[in-house]
């Protein structure tokens, strides 16, 4: 047994310990924010949430209308679906899925968005537990989802969008961002496979027919990629060069709405100015 020295040294071992230990992480309040970030075990607010103004997104108006009025009827508990926005980088989908959903919520609705990474797939389901008790609407943002050839990640996926044990509940959708239209690349092996090579690539295809609505992405034209230009331009009160925006993409070797906006960081840099 351990005499008064030990237990005293051993005493401020464990005080020292209990310093050093995080709190107790109490139960979320899914009403104190508008957006959330999920890291697969645990939820924590996004402030301020203040994605882009969503009347600066240009050349995406087809998408940006479909996706405000499925997230509005999302919003006041109407049928909505679970939406895939595919198609090239840079080109807004990340950026029409956040506004979205402050332009909702600017409107007077209350929807909420929750972002987590593509890697925490297995962990939803106590995500959705969660979520399933709130008196609230959420959006599920998946960012730049892939997956691995072979991984089991994607039955996952096709089990929560719909008829699985871990299927989304009611007062949830899933807004997905992939570069690919299918989510799933088509490997040549598929065709050389001596089982049945067309049920691999329906399997695939499977997963990306879950979402009731898919929303593309192009590649920005040389006029798509000036109008974005001046949008912003316009909005910021900066004034640009036909020659020298189009040097900025030829530099970059791409055209799009990310190239747009760096473009229009560098403009403010040079005016010596600062961008909210």
């Amino acid at each position: 047994m351990p005499d008064a020295d030990n237990r005293d040294v051993l005493n401020r071992i464990a005080d020292a310990l209990e310093r050093l230990a995080p709190p107790v992480a109490g139960p979320m309040d899914w009403g104190s924010a508008d957006a959330f970030v999920w890291d697969g075990c645990s939820a924590r607010p996004i402030a301020p949430f203040d994605p882009v103004d969503i009347d600066l997104l240009t050349g995406i108006d087809s998408q940006k209308a479909r996706l405000l009025d499925n997230s509005s009827r999302h919003a006041r508990g109407h049928a909505a679906h679970d939406v895939l926005l595919w198609g090239s980088r840079g080109m807004g989908k990340s950026a029409l899925a956040k506004s979205v959903v402050r332009a909702v919520q600017a409107a007077g609705e209350d929807i909420v968005l929750v972002e987590t990474p593509s890697d925490q797939l297995e962990n939803l389901s106590a995500l959705f537990g969660l979520l399933a008790a709130v008196d609230r609407h959420f959006i599920l943002f998946i960012d730049d989802i892939g997956f691995a050839e072979g991984s089991a990640e994607p039955r996952l996926l096709r089990s929560m969008l719909e008829g699985g044990a871990s299927q989304r509940p009611a007062n949830v959708r899933l807004y997905v961002t992939s570069n690919r239209r299918h989510i799933l690349s088509r490997q040549m092996s598929e065709q050389d496979d001596p089982i049945n090579p067309r049920d691999a690539v329906d399997d695939q295809l499977a997963l990306s027919d879950r979402f009731g609505l898919r929303l593309g992405f192009h590649a920005a034209s040389q006029d798509d990629y000036l109008a974005i230009i001046a949008r912003y331009a316009y909005a910021y009160e900066l004034v640009f060069e036909r020659e020298d925006a189009l040097l900025w993409a030829k530099q970059r070797g791409s055209r799009s709405g990310r190239v747009a906006w760096q473009y229009i960081v560098e403009l403010a840099g040079r005016a010596g100015r600062a961008l909210g």
